[in-house]
Protein backbone atom coordinates (compact mmCIF):
# COMPACT_ATOMS: atom_id res chain seq x y z
CA UNK A 1 0.00 0.00 0.00
CA UNK A 2 1.39 3.32 -0.87
CA UNK A 3 2.10 5.59 1.78
CA UNK A 4 2.62 9.46 1.27
CA UNK A 5 6.88 9.05 1.20
CA UNK A 6 6.25 6.36 -1.34
CA UNK A 7 3.79 8.52 -3.56
CA UNK A 8 6.50 11.80 -3.06
CA UNK A 9 9.69 9.56 -3.95
CA UNK A 10 7.83 7.56 -6.71
CA UNK A 11 6.38 10.60 -8.76
CA UNK A 12 9.26 13.08 -8.23
CA UNK A 13 6.08 15.28 -6.28
CA UNK A 14 7.50 19.03 -5.27
CA UNK A 15 5.72 18.46 -2.37
CA UNK A 16 4.10 15.68 0.36
CA UNK A 17 1.36 17.87 1.44
CA UNK A 18 2.54 17.29 5.09
CA UNK A 19 1.83 20.25 7.65
CA UNK A 20 5.36 21.61 9.47
CA UNK A 21 5.54 23.55 12.20
CA UNK A 22 7.94 26.03 10.55
CA UNK A 23 10.72 26.94 7.85
CA UNK A 24 13.02 24.56 9.57
CA UNK A 25 10.54 21.83 9.53
CA UNK A 26 9.79 22.46 6.49
CA UNK A 27 13.31 22.27 4.83
CA UNK A 28 13.81 19.32 6.76
CA UNK A 29 10.63 17.59 5.41
CA UNK A 30 12.06 18.65 1.66
CA UNK A 31 15.11 17.01 2.49
CA UNK A 32 13.65 13.86 3.72
CA UNK A 33 11.95 13.95 0.19
CA UNK A 34 14.32 15.00 -2.26
CA UNK A 35 17.33 12.83 -1.09
CA UNK A 36 15.38 9.67 -1.60
CA UNK A 37 13.82 10.79 -4.82
CA UNK A 38 17.81 11.43 -6.23
CA UNK A 39 18.46 8.16 -4.68
CA UNK A 40 16.02 5.94 -6.33
CA UNK A 41 16.37 3.77 -9.19
CA UNK A 42 13.59 4.43 -12.14
CA UNK A 43 12.37 0.79 -11.38
CA UNK A 44 12.23 1.27 -7.64
CA UNK A 45 9.93 4.14 -8.67
CA UNK A 46 7.97 2.63 -10.75
CA UNK A 47 7.20 0.14 -8.11
CA UNK A 48 6.28 2.85 -5.84
CA UNK A 49 3.73 4.36 -8.57
CA UNK A 50 1.57 0.92 -8.67
CA UNK A 51 1.26 0.40 -5.12
CA UNK A 52 -2.50 1.10 -4.21
CA UNK A 53 -3.53 3.73 -2.48
CA UNK A 54 -6.03 1.62 -0.17
CA UNK A 55 -6.35 -1.96 0.29
CA UNK A 56 -10.05 -2.79 1.03
CA UNK A 57 -10.88 -6.99 2.68
CA UNK A 58 -14.83 -7.38 2.54
CA UNK A 59 -15.09 -11.04 1.51
CA UNK A 60 -15.30 -11.83 5.08
CA UNK A 61 -15.87 -10.67 8.84
CA UNK A 62 -14.66 -8.16 10.07
CA UNK A 63 -14.16 -6.31 7.39
CA UNK A 64 -11.10 -4.30 6.68
CA UNK A 65 -9.64 -1.26 5.25
CA UNK A 66 -5.65 -1.01 5.41
CA UNK A 67 -4.54 2.97 4.82
CA UNK A 68 -1.82 5.21 5.27
CA UNK A 69 -3.09 8.26 6.54
CA UNK A 70 -6.78 8.02 6.83
CA UNK A 71 -9.71 6.59 4.94
CA UNK A 72 -9.70 9.91 3.32
CA UNK A 73 -6.44 11.44 2.64
CA UNK A 74 -2.95 9.34 2.41
CA UNK A 75 -1.51 12.36 4.64
CA UNK A 76 -4.05 13.11 7.20
CA UNK A 77 -2.64 12.78 10.63
CA UNK A 78 -5.48 10.41 12.70
CA UNK A 79 -4.29 11.02 15.91
CA UNK A 80 -5.97 9.43 19.13
CA UNK A 81 -6.98 12.86 20.90
CA UNK A 82 -9.09 13.42 17.78
CA UNK A 83 -12.85 14.04 18.60
CA UNK A 84 -15.15 11.33 18.43
CA UNK A 85 -16.84 12.87 15.69
CA UNK A 86 -14.31 12.73 13.65
CA UNK A 87 -13.90 9.29 13.96
CA UNK A 88 -17.56 8.46 13.37
CA UNK A 89 -17.35 10.44 9.85
CA UNK A 90 -14.45 8.40 9.00
CA UNK A 91 -15.80 5.05 10.30
CA UNK A 92 -18.98 5.77 7.81
CA UNK A 93 -16.82 6.70 5.24
CA UNK A 94 -14.44 3.58 5.38
CA UNK A 95 -17.51 1.18 5.49
CA UNK A 96 -15.54 -1.22 7.84
CA UNK A 97 -15.73 -2.83 11.01
CA UNK A 98 -11.70 -2.60 11.11
CA UNK A 99 -9.36 0.22 9.88
CA UNK A 100 -5.50 -0.01 10.22
CA UNK A 101 -3.24 3.09 9.08
CA UNK A 102 0.07 4.54 10.45
CA UNK A 103 1.14 7.92 9.06
CA UNK A 104 0.81 9.39 12.95
CA UNK A 105 3.47 6.92 13.60
CA UNK A 106 2.05 6.88 17.33
CA UNK A 107 0.68 3.42 17.88
CA UNK A 108 -3.10 3.07 19.36
CA UNK A 109 -6.22 1.64 19.00
CA UNK A 110 -9.67 3.02 19.73
CA UNK A 111 -12.88 1.67 19.12
CA UNK A 112 -15.75 4.56 17.88
CA UNK A 113 -18.83 2.35 17.44
CA UNK A 114 -18.64 -0.48 15.56
CA UNK A 115 -15.56 0.62 13.87
CA UNK A 116 -12.02 0.09 15.46
CA UNK A 117 -9.27 2.13 14.51
CA UNK A 118 -5.37 0.56 14.73
CA UNK A 119 -2.34 2.85 14.09
CA UNK A 120 0.12 0.27 13.77
CA UNK A 121 2.60 2.70 14.74
CA UNK A 122 6.53 2.50 12.61
CA UNK A 123 9.54 1.13 12.04
CA UNK A 124 12.21 4.32 12.10
CA UNK A 125 10.74 7.79 12.67
CA UNK A 126 8.80 6.89 15.50
CA UNK A 127 6.72 9.47 17.27
CA UNK A 128 5.89 8.41 20.63
CA UNK A 129 9.39 8.52 22.74
CA UNK A 130 10.04 4.56 21.92
CA UNK A 131 13.06 3.56 19.72
CA UNK A 132 11.51 0.09 18.99
CA UNK A 133 9.95 -1.18 15.66
CA UNK A 134 6.24 -1.15 16.41
CA UNK A 135 3.39 -3.45 14.40
CA UNK A 136 0.02 -4.78 14.90
CA UNK A 137 -1.18 -8.83 15.45
CA UNK A 138 -4.61 -8.62 13.99
CA UNK A 139 -6.71 -11.01 15.90
CA UNK A 140 -9.86 -10.53 13.41
CA UNK A 141 -12.40 -12.76 15.33
CA UNK A 142 -15.86 -12.47 16.17
CA UNK A 143 -14.68 -9.43 18.36
CA UNK A 144 -11.91 -8.01 16.67
CA UNK A 145 -8.12 -7.67 19.02
CA UNK A 146 -4.98 -6.32 18.59
CA UNK A 147 -2.13 -6.47 19.83
CA UNK A 148 0.72 -3.83 19.42
CA UNK A 149 4.14 -4.78 19.82
CA UNK A 150 7.35 -3.45 19.99
CA UNK A 151 10.61 -5.23 19.04
CA UNK A 152 14.46 -4.16 18.88
CA UNK A 153 16.03 -3.65 15.69
CA UNK A 154 19.31 -1.98 15.27
CA UNK A 155 18.53 1.28 15.15
CA UNK A 156 21.84 2.25 15.82
CA UNK A 157 23.26 0.95 12.43
CA UNK A 158 20.27 2.72 10.50
CA UNK A 159 21.20 5.73 12.50
CA UNK A 160 25.04 5.44 11.46
CA UNK A 161 23.74 4.89 7.77
CA UNK A 162 21.63 8.06 8.02
CA UNK A 163 24.83 9.88 9.35
CA UNK A 164 27.06 8.54 6.62
CA UNK A 165 24.56 9.88 3.98
CA UNK A 166 25.19 12.90 4.99
CA UNK A 167 21.79 13.80 5.65
CA UNK A 168 20.91 16.03 8.96
CA UNK A 169 22.14 14.78 12.39
CA UNK A 170 18.23 15.11 13.86
CA UNK A 171 17.48 12.31 11.28
CA UNK A 172 19.56 9.68 13.23
CA UNK A 173 18.88 11.68 16.32
CA UNK A 174 15.00 10.42 15.71
CA UNK A 175 16.03 6.64 15.41
CA UNK A 176 17.95 6.39 18.36
CA UNK A 177 15.52 8.38 20.60
CA UNK A 178 12.04 7.30 19.77
CA UNK A 179 11.29 10.86 18.08
CA UNK A 180 9.58 13.59 19.89
CA UNK A 181 6.00 13.49 20.32
CA UNK A 182 4.04 15.72 18.02
CA UNK A 183 1.18 17.85 18.32
CA UNK A 184 -2.22 16.98 17.27
CA UNK A 185 -2.20 17.97 13.36
CA UNK A 186 1.18 18.70 13.12
CA UNK A 187 3.43 17.22 10.37
CA UNK A 188 6.80 15.56 11.38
Amino acid sequence: MRGNDDEGVGFDLDDCGCAYRGAEDRARGDLSRVWPQEHTAAESKAFLQQLPMQIRLEGSRPTLLLVHGSPRMINEYLFEDRPAATFGRLAALAGTELVVFGHAHKPYQKRVGKTLFVNVGSVGKPHDGDPRACYAVLDLGRESRVELRRVDYDGAAAAEAVRRAGLPVEFAEILERGGTPVAAGVGP
